[in-house]
């Protein structure tokens, strides 16, 4: 069982958020106070064009327990909550979007199972019926694809709003990668989890940043980083390729022995000849996809760069 009475952290990554995020966080700041005596939530502006930074400034000096992250540009949602765990100080975390799209009064539910032992509660979204068809059938697809490839299995529609325990917290901290795929480290760590379903609500104000895209990068992302099956596959479709191929020079060689030689059909070849290129350049993209995530690692380019920070130096004195 866990503390009754734990410190908070929570995280909110944001860009471009300027317009809502004051009533979100004053909203925030209301739901978490009758939950614990001691909070902190840390705003992780990963290099907003608006004016995100000035707004979370201002709040800080109201007496809120707020601290600002500025990054030095934008590096992404997986960089910027990678910040935010960085800075944590809190027994427990919990990551939620600055767009009130997370429900508020869902944070008492995750703090009630954490209290009964659960080391990660997770919100999974009941339906996607807001989201456009083609959304919904790549969300499927790639739940499918990655739970298929990938030895770890990542929960359905389960996103970055949840709960984590600070052994938790440790655990991913301890993950060095630079390419960072939250929901499959999520999964990866383990550890006592549950989900609670939840009902995605309107966004407040401002516009999703994500677009086709970046998902399609996250997803390139997931499963690169999670599943060495697209290079394995490469290894049993040459091996087929081979078999096929004995077996068509043995039928020329016992029908040359038996009819004699034949004017060579040069479509065949051909046809033979670009499909065997295609598979080639299609493995060599694939080597190469792997490649160049081994190159980005060796670099040990930092995961993100701080510009600024605000509100941390009481953290730092107490």
């Amino acid at each position: 069982m866990h503390s009754a009475n734990p410190h908070i952290s929570c995280v909110v990554p944001a860009y471009n958020e300027g317009e809502g995020i004051r009533d979100f966080l004053l909203a925030l700041w209301a739901t978490l106070q009758p939950l614990a005596s001691r909070c902190e939530i840390i705003v992780v502006n990963d290099g907003s064009r608006d004016n995100t930074a000035s707004v979370v400034a201002d709040l800080c000096q109201s007496g809120m327990p707020l601290r600002l992250i500025n990054l030095s540009r934008n590096f992404g949602k997986e960089a910027a909550l990678t910040a935010g765990l960085d800075h944590v100080s809190g027994d427990l975390v919990i990551l939620i979007d600055a767009d009130f799209q997370h429900p508020l009064a869902l944070i008492p539910a995750f703090l009630a199972r954490w209290r009964e032992g659960y080391d990660m509660v997770y919100g999974v979204r009941q339906s996607r019926a807001d989201e456009s068809r083609l959304k919904r059938t790549g969300a499927f697809a790639f739940y499918g694809l990655m739970n298929w490839l990938s030895s770890v299995n990542i929960p359905a529609d389960a996103g970055d709003f949840r709960l984590l325990d600070r052994k938790v917290i440790d655990s991913l901290q301890s993950m060095p990668e630079r390419a960072r795929f939250m929901k499959g480290m999520y999964a990866w760590v383990g550890y006592r989890s549950i989900a609670v379903p939840f009902d995605v609500q309107t966004r407040n104000s401002g516009q999703s940043a994500f677009n086709i895209r970046a998902l399609l990068q996250l997803a390139q992302t997931g499963i690169l980083s999670f599943s060495d099956i697209p290079l394995r596959v490469w290894s049993v479709v040459g091996f087929f390729i081979s078999a096929l191929s004995l077996a068509y020079a043995a039928w020329i060689i016992i029908d040359t022995l038996r009819f004699g030689v034949e004017i060579p059909g040069w479509a065949t070849l051909a046809a033979a000849l670009m499909f065997l290129g295609g598979v080639q350049l299609i493995s060599i993209g694939v080597l190469g996809e792997y490649l160049a995530g081994v190159f980005h690692e060796v670099k040990r380019r930092p995961i993100y760069l701080v510009s600024e920070r605000i509100g941390f130096e009481e953290t730092d004195e107490t």
